[in-house]
């Protein structure tokens, strides 16, 4: 979400490590707000997959707003950034004999 809204907003403010970027709590209160968070993950990444896509996309143009950065290069990052953390996943789910 935060990579989304560095390529698509003008006014984007940088968020303060590590606080901005945990939640509160350790665990979604319950079902309802888990799935709201797949819903939100999804719905950003479906929209930086159409950005992608989109011929009209200079996906070497410089983002305005930003310090050099290429809208590829912040596509890449979260490629990067979902890799790494579907590797954990597929990691805990080796050590939980549920792969």
């Amino acid at each position: 979400w935060d990579i989304l809204d560095f390529i698509k907003n003008p006014d984007y403010e940088e968020l303060n490590w590590p606080d901005d970027y945990w939640p509160k709590d350790s665990a979604p209160p319950d079902d309802s707000a888990w799935d709201k968070s797949i819903e939100s993950f999804r719905a950003d990444l479906k929209e930086l997959q159409d950005m992608a896509r989109d011929n009209s996309v200079d996906l070497y143009s410089r983002i305005p707003h930003g310090s050099g950065q290429t809208i590829l290069r912040e596509l890449l990052l979260v490629a990067d950034h979902n890799t790494y953390h579907l590797g954990q996943i597929v990691q805990l789910r080796k050590m939980l004999g549920a792969w």
